[in-house]
């Protein structure tokens, strides 16, 4: 079966510039030159919440892994962590100089890597709202920066024409993949950590292996791709592009899948759902669209099935083949399992959702804290100000 549209959101009064799916997805958050950011609900009877607070326009937005904070990126050179609820509550993070083109979780919820065009890649803690470093050898305007899965690298593309690999914990620029012809307008790591894909300028997606720092796979589109998305799977990638279209590309067989039209003008920004059943994308039509995957009912061992019988092409595939023969154990034993008595399974259900509420109550906490923090600097300011003034009142009358 095809992709198909599931939803279509309207309510941005500009070009939606980034969109992401809570890690239930119950949400949907999306950015906008508009200035706002909007929490869409996926319930069809629920409403939509548009979130002012940026002064200028939102250029990227992503759900925390927990779901309880939205980090925004604006063209008003800050940073905003969200709470997604009905007061819409944020705290500001100030320390670029230019706009903020990417905000982007480690996988653990714990750090937060931002790109600007003040040509620094910029990391910070989440809980203690803290700028922590930044990486700065990039000689244009950063468009993205991304956190591997286990959180030891960062990648980031930018104008320079180059995509720089970092080592989190060193601060270094391990290697730079100069191939790009145009400038690099996105970049994000496979969900195994192994290999990039990059979108750029000149119409091109290139998947790299960061291991060995070799160009795996080149598709030559006719268009500039602004934005690409791995399936969880790590079988697929989507693109977005200036041509109106979305493409999906099977990684395995190395082939385009499916082109799908449904902007009117460019699309701007694509993003698988944690699960991968579903897609949105946005355009600068101003429309949030989500999209059914489909593809990926058929079940994974076909797919292995094809790809063991030759179809890899020069053999460039096979860090993505071993990901996939993972994907097929872990299959079996599932099945195997299913056989367990069902009261576990509930237990374990209701754990689960108690840990997500504790997440909940503790992200909570954390920006209460923060906001607390604040105030408190806030009072220490004043007080500081209250203190020099009397000295030069004292000063003055001595003189």
């Amino acid at each position: 079966e095809d992709p198909s549209l599931e939803r279509h959101f309207k309510g941005h009064r500009d070009a939606v510039t980034s969109v992401d799916f809570s890690l239930n997805k119950k949400q949907l958050a999306s950015g906008s030159m508009d200035s706002c950011l909007m929490i869409w609900s996926m319930k069809p009877q629920m409403r939509a919440y548009r979130f002012v607070g940026h002064k200028d326009a939102v250029m990227c937005v992503q759900f925390s892994p927990s779901g309880h904070l939205v980090a925004s990126g604006s063209r008003d050179k800050t940073v905003r962590l969200w709470i997604p609820s009905v007061k819409g509550e944020s705290t500001v993070f100030k320390a670029h100089t230019a706009t903020v083109r990417s905000v982007h979780f480690s996988s653990d919820g714990q750090s937060l890597v931002t790109a600007s065009d003040d040509k620094t890649v910029k990391v910070w803690t989440v809980h203690r709202q803290k700028f922590l470093f930044s990486l700065s050898q990039h000689i244009n305007w950063v468009r993205c920066a991304r956190f591997s899965p286990d959180g030891r690298l960062i990648v980031s593309a930018s104008d320079d024409k180059t995509v720089k690999l970092w080592d989190k914990t060193s601060r270094e620029c391990i290697h730079s993949f100069c191939e790009h012809g145009g400038f690099v307008n996105h970049v994000d790591f496979h969900p195994s950590g192994t290999c990039i894909a990059a979108a750029g300028t000149d119409n091109t997606v290139k998947v790299w292996d960061v291991r060995m720092n070799r160009l795996l796979q080149h598709y030559q589109g006719n268009a500039v791709v602004n934005s690409l998305s791995f399936h969880p799977s790590g079988n697929y990638l989507v693109t977005a592009s200036n041509d109106s279209t979305l493409k999906i590309l099977d990684l395995l067989e190395g082939r385009l899948l499916y082109t799908l039209h449904g902007h009117q003008g460019p699309a701007t920004c694509v993003a698988f759902s944690r699960a991968g059943d579903l897609f949105a994308s946005g355009g600068s039509d101003e429309q949030v669209m989500v999209w059914k995957t489909n593809f990926d009912a058929a079940d994974d061992g076909e797919v292995l099935k094809t790809q063991k019988s030759g179809t890899s092409v020069d053999g460039t595939h096979h860090t993505l083949q071993s990901e996939m023969d993972c994907g097929v154990h872990l299959k079996k034993t599932k099945t195997q399992d299913s056989g367990r008595n069902h009261e576990q399974q509930e237990e374990e259900t209701s754990l689960a959702n108690t840990l997500e509420h504790i997440m909940g109550q503790l992200d909570v906490l954390t920006q209460t804290v923060s906001i607390l923090e604040q105030r408190l600097t806030l009072t220490e300011d004043k007080l500081k100000e209250c203190l020099e003034n009397q000295q030069k009142i004292i000063q003055n009358r001595t003189s």
